[in-house]
């Protein structure tokens, strides 16, 4: 399976480096954007370990488009009936990055009506009601290359799930996690934020010292989806609980101005 993980520009590298440590190999690399190849069971694994990435797709197509009829037949070419069921909701987003074709909401309805005829002619109805699990279909368009694919994550993987309120201008988990990569934080590391706000590098910092996965607690869109097996996402949550490193002797400090934000801190550390 070919899969792109999409990531904040300068985390490249470290979402290189998770990919490695789940033991896949060759990666290739766009500005905020990392492709690679691994099984099926890849969709759970990487949504639950994944430190700096954003989201996770599955890559169905990539191709050169320089118009909306390259871009029609295509996305039409490709085999989404084995994925989408009949009665599947398969809304369309996406961006392009200087290429031909620039307007998204042309380039949504384009893939959108490509998507749909495919579909029609494979199931033979005329009419998909849209009721059933979501398939968000994703479009990456750069220099003329249009990638197709589909969501597995659903909310962005920064969203760990224990900050549910922050200070003003707060730092997305996944950038604070690539902080705290860089700064080389083990096991029996001791960490101070001066400026902790509502905590997220103490809390990230504790995570990455104790090899706590980041999605250990959160759901993620593909686990509605009927073909990948419910056993496959209870597994990659029980072997990364057990991966947990319980003889950590890391310590966390933060302080802050605002005694309202070190609250914010403790709450969501607790949350953590």
């Amino acid at each position: 399976m070919r899969f792109m993980a999409s990531c904040l520009f300068g985390l490249e590298k470290p979402v290189c480096d998770d990919i490695a440590a789940l033991g896949y190999g060759k990666t290739e690399v766009m500005d905020g954007h990392v492709l690679f190849d691994a099984p099926e069971s890849a969709i759970a694994e990487c949504n639950v370990n994944f430190r700096y990435a954003e989201r996770l797709f599955i890559v169905l197509g990539s191709f050169r488009v320089a118009s909306f009829t390259e871009l029609f037949d295509g996305t039409a070419s490709l085999p989404w009936e084995k994925y989408i069921t009949k009665n599947a909701a398969f809304p369309v987003k996406g961006h392009c990055v200087r290429s031909k074709l620039f307007s998204v909401p042309d380039c949504q309805r384009i893939i959108k009506k490509a998507v749909v005829e495919r579909l029609k002619s494979k199931y033979r109805v005329s009419y998909f009601e849209e009721t059933a699990e979501k398939y968000q279909v994703v479009f990456f368009i750069l220099k003329d290359t249009a990638y197709l694919m589909l969501d597995t994550t659903g909310d962005a993987l920064h969203k760990r799930g224990y900050r549910k309120s922050s200070v003003i201008a707060p730092i997305k988990e996944t950038l604070a996690a690539g902080i705290i990569d860089i700064a080389h934080v083990y096991p029996d590391s001791q960490l101070y934020d001066p400026f902790c706000g509502s905590g997220t590098l103490l809390i990230e910092g504790a995570m990455h010292a104790m090899r706590i996965a980041p999605g250990l607690r959160r759901r993620f869109s593909a686990e509605k989806w009927h073909w990948l097996p419910a056993s496959v996402w209870q597994q990659e949550r029980q072997r990364a609980f057990d991966l947990i490193r319980r003889d950590s002797t890391f310590r966390a400090w933060g302080s802050d101005i605002d005694p309202q934000a070190v609250e914010l801190a403790l709450h969501n550390a607790k949350q953590a």
